[in-house]
């Protein structure tokens, strides 16, 4: 008989990413995964570089500069930052450290699809709340909390449906969770957010001991290639992810690049106001054509067709043109595409695609 792997990991359908290429064309407008269209912070890229005559040297295994370096940058505690390749790494280490067989993985209906991929991997058992108008439903969240419960994961705001729960509803669901359940709030687009009443969950970290923040350098800073994440955890969370995650788990490029990146906040403010002003805009233009766009406070906008073969033929239109954007059946959304916000010229294309297209259809009704 043939090695057998734990119990939920052949019930994996492993991860696919948004599309990156299209066979015969050279130039491809890529707005599938949601990465930074004006790229990372010149400052970053000088300081990957200046890496190159050091490859063979290990990487400092407490990033301990760049934890410095959030830390200042968030008037966050150093000591309570843990780093890692990505936050899907830190989601992992989270799950692997606190839930195992027979204990469940509880999330949202349409959240990010990494938090069921990774309770199976270590034999946990994922459990969904549904969602109501595709934001988190509190009530039905605590409703599925058992004694099984072991983790929350919260995407704030949600990838892929843009919506968000204020940091008065964070507070009040977590009031609301057994001190068992540890809370994580999944905070990758906190940048973009632009509502008044946004909360990204520090300040529930500060004053609890099972919640935890995670965050992202591969949205608003564009070190997607390089996998860079942390963690803003209580002190004996913090120092539970120190004891399972890898020695060196961080390229010494990928803490360069993230330290020089953090501290060019003029790039994150002209990135935050590109992606404001293009989403706004593509937002009134697909509204036009009668689509429905939902409210998004990430990088990305949700529009909903009439039906599933409407999205389909939308997504290969804008394909056909050199478009690439992200159908959302994988999370349950089949009559939906999710658009990446680029450059209002990205968002004219989109656009000037899209009206093609459905014109095209109409006519040939």
């Amino acid at each position: 008989m043939p090695p057998l792997p734990r119990p939920g990991i052949l019930k994996i359908s492993p991860y696919v990413g948004g599309e990156a290429h299209i066979s015969g064309r050279n130039r491809v407008l890529r707005l599938a995964s949601n990465e930074n269209p004006l790229g990372p912070s010149p400052k970053a890229v000088e300081a990957y570089q200046a890496l190159a005559q050091e490859l063979h040297r290990y990487p400092d295994g407490g990033a301990e500069a760049l934890r410095k370096a959030i830390a200042r940058n968030e008037d966050l505690p150093a000591a309570q930052i843990v780093c890692g390749a990505g936050s899907d790494e830190l989601i992992s280490l989270l799950v692997r450290a606190y839930a195992g067989p027979g204990e469940e993985v509880l999330y949202s209906q349409y959240g990010f699809l990494m938090y069921p991929l990774a309770a199976l991997s270590c034999g946990a058992r994922p459990v969904f709340a549904p969602e109501r108008d595709l934001r988190a439903d509190c009530e039905a969240l605590l409703a599925r909390v058992t004694d099984d419960t072991r983790l929350l994961f919260l995407a704030n705001p949600n990838n892929p449906t843009g919506s968000f729960l204020s940091a008065a509803e964070l507070q009040a669901l977590h009031k609301r969770l057994p001190e068992r359940v540890l809370m994580v709030i999944d905070a990758a687009y906190a940048e973009y957010a632009g509502a008044e009443d946004y909360g990204d969950g520090a300040a529930l970290v500060a004053e609890s001991d099972n919640v935890v923040m995670l965050r992202t350098f591969s949205k608003i800073h564009g070190l997607a290639a390089l996998r860079l994440g942390w963690a803003y955890c209580p002190p004996k969370v913090a120092d539970v992810l120190h004891r399972v995650r890898g020695p060196f788990n961080v390229s010494a490029a990928a803490q360069a690049a993230g330290c020089a990146a953090i501290a060019d906040q003029n790039h994150v403010a002209h990135s935050r106001r590109v992606n404001a002003e293009s989403k706004a805009h593509l937002a009134q233009g697909l509204a036009a054509f009668g689509l429905t766009v939902y409210p998004s406070e990430g990088n990305f906008l949700l529009v909903r067709f009439a039906d599933t073969a409407g999205a389909s033929a939308a997504g290969a239109a804008l394909k056909d043109a050199g478009i690439l954007v992200r159908q959302a059946a994988s999370y349950g959304l089949s009559d939906c595409l999710r658009i990446t916000v680029g450059r209002t010229e990205d968002s004219e294309e989109v656009l000037a695609a899209l009206a093609r297209h459905l014109s095209a259809q109409e006519g040939s009704k």
